[in-house]
């Protein structure tokens, strides 16, 4: 979503010249250029797809939209395999018109989530429950803290079901970090997201994610917290911004990648900074948190 104006051809081609090894992509761009040829064109590139977004809208109360609301996720399911990605980004879901009932919401994201993640493990898929910030709890999310995020996600096994770690969602919570300790004890962090919180918002709000070091959160704080907690994976950033979107989209990615070494690793002690070129990016522009792991985010062999 970073780079949205580049279409899939171009940000592949993109990434390889910048050397950029590992890509987060978005359903809408990959159904729209067929998901058989985006599969063959990310893995003829060698690109490396770190995760899918989004599934999830699971608060529907009708019987005929929550079914549909089901297929769709198991279509969505379906696509990450294809793609050879192991995690399926989740977003719950608002509040269904006139209601007023969170905590019914809520429940019925858990219900679905039973009926969608034993499908997901069996293709090989985790399901990554995103909690957004409070602000977008009546139309898009009513999961808002990673504490509720976590209760959902631990009524099923951990390779079934985790969480999304996404810093202009939870920067805000003083427990946020005791949160991402507890995921990462229970192996439950299955991607780590960076977007800045900058001010004024805008109209809207939805397309208000700062590029990295525009604003007011400490990026290499939130790094700490996840490497503390355990997480070794690939780190994405994510930015819905119109006014990057208005710019050239290489040099979107491009500033996109200085700025993560600038404001998220550099500091770091000596020797450390080369494991943190970076990686990845698309509609979601990722980063790699070392260039030794492997698409589950394991720990491999070292020259």
């Amino acid at each position: 979503m970073t780079v949205k104006q580049l279409s899939l051809p171009e940000l592949v081609t993109a990434c390889g010249e910048f050397g950029i090894g590992k890509v987060g992509l978005w359903r809408e761009p990959v159904r729209a250029y067929g998901v058989p040829a985006a599969a063959a064109l990310v893995r003829s590139a060698g690109l490396e797809v770190t995760t899918l977004c989004r599934g999830g809208f699971l608060t529907a109360v009708e019987p005929g939209e929550r079914a549909a609301a089901l297929a769709d996720n198991r279509r969505a399911v379906d696509e990450a395999a294809a793609l050879g990605t192991d995690t399926l980004v989740l977003v719950s879901g608002g509040l269904p018109a006139g209601s007023r009932d969170l905590a019914g919401a809520r429940e019925r994201v858990a219900d679905a989530l039973a009926e969608l993640a034993p499908y997901a493990g069996s293709h090989g898929v985790r399901l990554a429950i995103e909690p957004l910030h409070p602000m977008f709890a009546a139309d898009r999310c009513v999961v808002s803290t990673l504490a509720q995020a976590l209760d959902l996600a631990e009524r099923f096994p951990a390779h079934q079901v985790g969480v999304a770690v996404d810093t202009y969602h939870i920067w805000w919570d003083d427990r946020a970090p005791a949160g991402i300790a507890r995921a990462g004890a229970g192996g439950r962090i299955h991607t780590f997201q960076l977007a800045d919180w900058t001010t004024p918002l805008p109209a809207g709000v939805l397309n208000g994610r700062g590029q990295i070091g525009d604003g007011a959160i400490d990026m290499r704080a939130w790094r700490g917290y996840v490497e503390a907690a355990g997480y070794t994976g690939p780190i994405e950033v994510e930015l819905f911004n119109e006014e990057l979107w208005a710019r050239d989209g290489r040099e979107v990615l491009k500033e996109t990648a200085a700025r993560y070494l600038e404001h998220a690793v550099r500091g770091d002690v000596a020797g450390h900074v080369a494991n943190h070129w970076p990686i990845a990016s698309s509609r979601r522009e990722s980063v790699p948190h070392d260039d030794n792991l492997d698409h589950r985010g394991q720990q491999g062999p070292r020259p």
